[in-house]
């Protein structure tokens, strides 16, 4: 009996829709090797270059010293060691919060905290651009779930005036983003605030791509609107601008506590390495510090040279509000030939397409980094130009 797997991917391979992975022979840099060539990383979202950090590396270093390799359990069981404490002090002092949760990867942060939160009889109401494990996670949930248009702030309101009529009782969670992963773009938070405390509805936000980004010392889009306070739900990454590997959740003692107690992906996975959460920590502190402001101000100078060197036929009416800058090409297969042509001249850029980002728009999702130079950014701009205008 035939399996069925050929013909699922022939059907993908003649939509262009077939993914292949791609190994890399060198650190996360904005040059990386895959077989002896050197190529210019514009698709990594190691936005500040602390992958390969150091102080990262040597706080690594040290917790393997210490504390070996593996965790050994869950930790509710014996595998809470004193790295995943600190750091978890450290991520509350850096959101400002009572307390916070690291998890082992950001999708198992936004699955296990819905799920937690939400159930039959709750409400989830949901931007449509946000990331799959925020939709996963509401999904799983059995909580009632409303989709509002991307950044539509009157859908938001009658989707809550529904919630509230229909689930009176029941807990309401709005979920956003702050930065929108394939877009790039901010949400209204202060608008949305505004919103939510109309409905008494809970606030979850995802700062994934906005930590280390925005707001002083990194601290992301709350921190720059001075909302911090009016977030219920801080949800964050340490594996974007932070260059280590987990996710986080920081706010009130209570909420963690409950998290603890029903988060099914926390409390029956495994703890993260020891040398994983004291890098975390050593990247945290670091961003915290005269180095981290300097290379936030890098990466912003690195964003403006873009901004002015890209063809405009290519970022169209589109400001850049974040690291990350798509050109929109529509359909699938362009997106792919073009993703293919910047890598035979040297660049990896890749084509995002559906079901990540809808049918019909297709794109090339650049990243930048603080540690390109101007020369990287000025030749991908030509190299756009050349091979894809």
């Amino acid at each position: 009996m035939s399996d069925g797997f050929d013909e699922e991917l022939r059907d993908l391979r003649a939509r262009s829709l077939l993914r292949r992975l791609r190994t890399f022979d060198s650190p996360q840099q904005p040059t990386v090797s895959q077989g002896g060539r050197q190529l210019v990383n514009f698709s990594s979202n190691d936005y500040l270059g602390l992958a390969a950090e150091p102080a990262l590396r040597e706080a690594a270093k040290a917790a393997i010293d210490q504390f070996g390799v593996g965790s050994g359990s869950a930790r509710l069981v014996c595998g809470t060691l004193s790295p995943h404490t600190r750091l978890e002090e450290t991520l509350a002092k850096f959101n400002g919060t009572e307390a916070a949760l690291a998890f082992s990867s950001g999708y198992a942060t936004a699955v296990g905290t819905l799920t937690a939160l939400a159930r039959e009889g709750d409400v989830i109401v949901l931007d449509k651009l946000c990331h799959a494990s925020l939709i996963d996670g509401a999904k799983l949930s059995g909580a009632a779930l409303r989709v509002f248009p991307h950044n539509h702030l009157g859908k938001l309101e009658s989707h809550l005036a529904w919630a509230r009529e229909h689930a009176p009782e029941g807990r309401v969670i709005v979920v956003t983003e702050a930065v929108f992963s394939m877009d790039g773009d901010r949400a209204p938070l202060a608008e949305i605030v505004a919103i939510k405390k109309r409905y008494n509805a809970l606030l979850m936000l995802d700062e994934a791509h906005s930590i280390g980004v925005l707001g002083h010392h990194g601290r992301g889009l709350a921190d720059v609107l001075r909302l911090h306070g009016d977030v219920d739900i801080h949800m964050g990454t340490l594996s974007k601008a932070l260059g280590v590997s987990g996710g986080y959740i920081a706010g009130s003692r209570k909420l963690i506590e409950l998290l603890v107690n029903r988060a099914r992906s926390f409390i029956y996975s495994t703890a993260p390495p020891p040398a994983a959460a004291a890098a975390a920590t050593a990247a945290i502190e670091w961003l915290m510090g005269d180095a981290g402001e300097q290379r936030r101000e890098l990466l912003w100078r690195n964003l403006a040279r873009l901004g002015d060197k890209l063809p405009r036929s290519l970022l169209g009416e589109r400001r850049i509000q974040s690291a990350i800058v798509p050109i929109i090409l529509g359909e699938s297969e362009r997106a792919l030939d073009a993703a293919e042509r910047l890598f035979e001249a040297g660049f990896v850029v890749p084509a995002i397409r559906y079901p990540t980002v809808a049918k019909d728009a297709a794109r090339l999702r650049i990243t930048v980094s603080a540690k390109h130079t101007a020369e990287q950014i000025d030749a991908l701009c030509a190299a756009l130009e050349r091979l894809v205008i």
